[in-house]
C-alpha cells in the first residue's frame, strides 16, 4: 500500500469517525480542503512533508501529517527533561511559555496554534503550551537552565548542547566557483529525530526547504535553502553562557529571517533584532545571486561578521570572534584533544588540500571524515568530522565515555541544486556506520535510562530531495 494511499484512508478514517469505542474524530469541509494541499512521503530514514497556505493552514497540515511524531518527540524531550532535572514536564512548559510566549509573533503563533488543531484532529491531545515548549526547549534546557539550575536543581547535569560540523566554500575554492555547502548534525543519539524534510509555501514571504523535528516552527538542524536564493547552516557555539530571558527567542528569529530575507545582510539584521542569546550559533551563510558566503558569529552582547566571494569558513563549535570567545564563552582554544578544537584544525587542513576542488562529492567525503588530528589516527571518534563519541573509550571533554552522541546525518548544497530548491541528504551518520540501539545498550548499560529513546539507524544512502506542489 502506497503511502498517498494511506493518508487517503487515514483521512476518510476521521471523516466517517473512528468505530468500535473509540472517540469520533471529524474533519470539517475546510480542513479536508487544506489537507488536499498537503503531503507526506517516506524515503531512506527521512520523511518529507509539503505543506502551503497560510500560517494557520499550514501548521495544520503539519500537525496532523506528524501528529505521531510529534507525540513521540514531547516524550523524548519530556523523558530526557525530567531525567536530568528530577523537575516535571508541566514545570518546564509553565516557564517556558511565560517566557518565550509574549515574544512570539501572532503569524508564528497562529502556525503554532495549526500545529495544535491538527495533532488534535489526528488523536495526539497537545497545546499551544507544549508547543512552544517544544519550540524553545533547546533554549530553555541548554541556556537558560544552567544559569539557574544551581538554586533548582543543584546536582542536576548540564544538558548536552547540539553541535554540528559545517563548511561552505566559493570562488577559487570550488571546482566550478560556485558556492557549496555542507553540514552534518551532532547531538544525543537519544533527543527528538530531525528526520524531517519539510517544503513550506507560506502564503507570505518565500518558500523554504529545509531539516527539522516534528513539531518545529523553525529548523532546529538549521540546514536550509530558500526561494530567495539564501542557503544556510549553522554550528553551536560551544561553552557559550549569557543568557537574556526577556530577549526574542531564537526560533523565533530564524523563522521570521529564513521566511523573509532575500539578501543575507537582510536575513542577519533579523537574526541580530532582539537577539536574547538562546542557541548561540556561527551562522555560514550563501547567496546564489552574487556568489557571497558569510559568517555570522551571534554571541549576546558581541557578534562577529564577514562576507567574501572568494573563500571558505567552517565551523566546528568553537568560537572564532575573541570578543565571543574571552568574554561570553567558557571555551580553550588551544586544546587539541577537545574534539571542536580537534575539528577546526581538520576543516583547515581539508580545505588547504582541496583549493580549487570542492565539490558535491568532496563534501560527501570531508562530512564522512574520520581523522583524529590530536592522535593523528584515522578512526572514528569523538574528535572526527563525522564524530562517534559513543565508539570513543577515552575522555572527550565530556564526563561520561561512550556518551551516545555524535553525527548522525550529512547534507550538501551546491549553487546548481539551490536553484532547483534541491539537496543531498544522509540519514543516520554521515560515513554510513550504523547504530543499534539494543546492542548499544546492551555493550553500555550505565545507560539504561535511555531504554525506549534510542533508536536503530541503519547505514542509509544519499538521497536527493527537492521541493513539490505548489
Amino acid at each position: 500500500m502506497t503511502l498517498r494511499i494511506c493518508i487517503f484512508l487515514c483521512l476518510t478514517a476521521a471523516l466517517f469517525g473512528q468505530e468500535n469505542g473509540q472517540n469520533k474524530i471529524t474533519l470539517t469541509s475546510e480542513q479536508k480542503q487544506w489537507l488536499s494541499a498537503a503531503h507526506r512521503n517516506e524515503k531512506n530514514g527521512w520523511i518529507y512533508v509539503h505543506c502551503e497556505g497560510g500560517p494557520r493552514e499550514r501548521g495544520f497540515q503539519h500537525g496532523y501529517l506528524l501528529a505521531q511524531e510529534i507525540k513521540d518527540a514531547v516524550r523524548m524531550t519530556k523523558k530526557v527533561w525530567e531525567y536530568q532535572s528530577a523537575l516535571d514536564w508541566q514545570w518546564l512548559v509553565t516557564k517556558s511559555t511565560a517566557m518565550f510566549g509574549p515574544q512570539i509573533d501572532s503569524e508564528n503563533l497562529a502556525e503554532i496554534d495549526g500545529i495544535v488543531e491538527g495533532a488534535q484532529k489526528a488523536g495526539y491531545a497537545t497545546d499551544r503550551g507544549e508547543m512552544i515548549a517544544l519550540n524553545g526547549s533547546t533554549e530553555f534546557m541548554g541556556y537558560w537552565w544552567p544559569s539557574v539550575k544551581d538554586t533548582i536543581s543543584p546536582n542536576a547535569p548540564d544538558p548536552k548542547k547540539e553541535s554540528c560540523s559545517s563548511f561552505i566554500a566559493t570562488g577559487s575554492m570550488t571546482k566550478n566557483g560556485t558556492i557549496v555547502l555542507g553540514h552534518n548534525t551532532w547531538s544525543s543519539y537519544y533527543y527528538p529525530f530531525a528526520n524531517i524534510i519539510m517544503d513550506i509555501v507560506p502564503e507570505k514571504g518565500t518558500r523554504i526547504l529545509w531539516q527539522t523535528s516534528a513539531g518545529l516552527i523553525h529548523s532546529g538542524t538549521d540546514f536550509f535553502i530558500t526561494g530567495f536564493g539564501i542557503v544556510g547552516s549553522e554550528t553551536t557555539i560551544g561553552s557559550f553562557f549569557p543568557f537574556d530571558p526577556n530577549g526574542v527567542p531564537e526560533f523565533v528569529r530564524m523563522r521570521r529571517a529564513t521566511q523573509y530575507a532575500s539578501s543575507i545582510d537582510e536575513w542577519c539584521e533579523i537574526m541580530k533584532k532582539g537577539n536574547n542569546g538562546g542557541y548561540a550559533n556561527a551562522w555560514l551563510l550563501g547567496d546564489i545571486k552574487t556568489n557571497e558566503i558569510a559568517w555570522l558569529e551571534l554571541g549576546l552582547k558581541y557578534v562577529g561578521f564577514e562576507k567574501k566571494k572568494d573563500g571558505y569558513f567552517t565551523g566546528s563549535n568553537i568560537a572564532e570572534d575573541l570578543r565571543i570567545l574571552r568574554f561570553e564563552t567558557k571555551a580553550k582554544e588551544l586544546n587539541i584533544k577537545n574534539p571542536d578544537i580537534a575539528r577546526r584544525v581538520r576543516w583547515k587542513q581539508l580545505m588547504k588540500e582541496n583549493k580549487g576542488k570542492i565539490d558535491l562529492q568532496k563534501g560527501k567525503e570531508f562530512l564522512a571524515d574520520h581523522y583524529d588530528s590530536y592522535l593523528k589516527v584515522t578512526q572514528p571518534d569523538a574528535r572526527s568530522l563525522c564524530g562517534h563519541f559513543e565508539l570513543d573509550p577515552q575522555f572527550s571533554g565530556i564526563d561520561e565515555p561512550y556518551y551516545p552522541l555524535g553525527a548522525y546525518d550529512g547534507k550538501l548544497v551546491d549553487a546548481a541544486m539551490a536553484k532547483k530548491m534541491t539537496f543531498a541528504a544522509r540519514w543516520g551518520s554521515s560515513c554510513g556506520i550504523p547504530f543499534s540501539a539494543k546492542k548499544y545498550l546492551d555493550e553500555h548499560p550505565q545507560f539504561d535510562w535511555m531504554e525506549g529513546l534510542l533508536q536503530d539507524r541503519p547505514s542509509q544512502p544519499w538521497t536527493e530531495f527537492t521541493v513539490s506542489g505548489k
